[in-house]
């Protein structure tokens, strides 16, 4: 039996079904999941003192390409929108190979624990090389992140009018297959799973309609989820129109591709139509503010989301097009969007940080994460409010106003991953200096 004990927490937001906000409480680890919330708890284990701390939940990440944190700031792509930006990045992820997958996924997990991340979804999309899903989910498995990657492909190259290079897509057969071979091999749908498996054909653009409507009867065959881009910029809503005649919410409605199984990333152009559809099937959406605003993609209409239904949680998205990992400055920037759209009572601090909670863990089905409840997953967040970020404060629990983006400590089912700001797993700046030697080699 393993338990740790966080105690004296200044304030405690659970993100519980009343949103309880909880002063001067306990939380008692044991085993992984939250054994006890309450004031004076005692333990025979680690005691971590939380005077002047705020105690959340996990945040948890929705959409990811982790394999780009080595092609941050590539001078070719910072100014390109998105169908532009890929063309310039796509030559030089063809050189990748298995190391540069395991380096850069676990370099953007680390960076994501760091910023309070207990849970990420990862969307990998192409393969070169010998590269395997496998090489990422053996990085966050070393770390000890809680990990739902997802198999994506490509399978329309240049030639036959898609958007990547032909030495980038995989034939649809092979595709399906490897797809079989991961599900099978390392999803594991049981409560407090460290690592489910999703299945993810990149986007319209860069899949035929049979590989989507293939994938949906596959992944609902094995009870796995279903991810996707859709609806992310001007670009792509135009492409939709001419190559199939409908908007995007028509395309993945037609395809089976709705539903409380799939969960869609940025839908920056959803119109009123689409946002009523998926908050009908409760079709979840990924939020990646930051990469909106970098590609110049748009503000995602994520309060008239919010407002129909619609699960939203939140992504940093790959790191060559947002360029951070931080998804405690990912929810920041949410809710300050949402004020810029529709004025500064749009979203409240709080709201925000639900979002990148419980919101998160709902898109992503783990109604067992994101939430600080007895019985619930021991994936939990410890902030510093006595240092200079909250200075001044008068509400220290409105974390996003005034607070810090690193946290203290992290727990993840109760396995402390960060320790007074630094990752306990991983021989951490010795892995950074082996994605720069990898980044350079990419440079040339």
């Amino acid at each position: 039996m393993t338990e740790h004990l966080i105690r004296n927490a200044d304030t405690i937001l659970t993100m519980d079904a009343g949103r309880r906000e909880l002063v001067g409480e306990d939380i008692l680890i044991r085993d992984g999941v939250v054994a006890a919330i309450g004031p004076n708890l005692a333990t025979l284990g680690e005691v971590h003192e939380a005077r002047g701390c705020v105690v959340t939940p996990g945040l948890v990440n929705t959409h990811h390409h982790l394999y780009q944190s080595l092609t941050r700031a590539v001078p070719g792509g910072q100014d390109a929108l998105l169908f532009g930006w890929l063309k310039t990045l796509y030559p030089i992820w063809a050189r990748f190979g298995p190391e540069d997958m395991f380096v850069s996924a676990q370099i953007g997990l680390a960076e994501l624990a760091l910023s309070g991340c207990t849970l990420s979804s990862d969307h990998l999309y192409l393969y070169p090389n010998g590269a395997r899903l496998d090489d990422t989910i053996a990085a966050a498995a070393e770390l000890g992140l809680r990990f739902h990657p997802t198999r994506g492909a490509m399978s329309i190259g240049e030639s036959a009018g898609g958007l990547p290079p032909d030495t980038l897509v995989e034939g649809e057969a092979a595709i399906l297959d490897d797809m079989i071979r991961v599900v099978d091999t390392f999803h594991d749908a049981g409560e407090g799973s460290m690592c489910r498996v999703g299945l993810a054909p990149c986007s319209p653009f860069s899949v035929s309609r049979d590989l989507m409507r293939d994938a949906a009867l596959l992944a609902r065959d094995k009870g796995v989820m279903l991810h996707t881009h859709l609806a992310e910029n001007d670009e792509d809503i135009a492409y939709s129109l001419a190559q199939f005649g409908c908007r995007p919410g028509q395309y993945a409605e037609d395809l089976g591709w709705t539903g409380p199984d799939v969960w869609h990333a940025h839908c920056v152009k959803l119109d009123g139509a689409e946002i009523d559809l998926f908050a009908r099937t409760r079709t979840g959406i990924a939020h990646c503010p930051c990469s909106n605003c970098r590609l110049g993609s748009g503000i995602a209409p994520v309060r008239g989301m919010r407002d129909a239904g619609v699960p939203v949680g939140l992504g940093v998205d790959g790191s060559a097009s947002n360029d951070s990992g931080n998804l405690m400055a990912e929810a920041r920037q949410a809710m300050l969007l949402q004020r810029v759209a529709r004025g500064a009572d749009a979203m409240s601090a709080r709201e925000a940080l639900e979002i990148a909670t419980c919101g998160g863990a709902d898109v992503l089905g783990r109604p067992d994460c994101g939430r600080l409840e007895l019985g619930k997953r021991a994936d939990i967040a410890v902030w510093d409010v006595s240092g200079i970020d909250s200075a001044g404060s008068w509400n220290p629990a409105a974390l996003l106003l005034a607070g810090p983006t690193r946290v203290r400590h992290l727990f993840v089912e109760g396995r402390q991953i960060v320790r007074d700001g630094q990752i306990t797993t991983i021989d951490l700046p010795r892995m950074i200096e082996r994605q720069n030697r990898l980044a350079r080699a990419l440079m040339g």
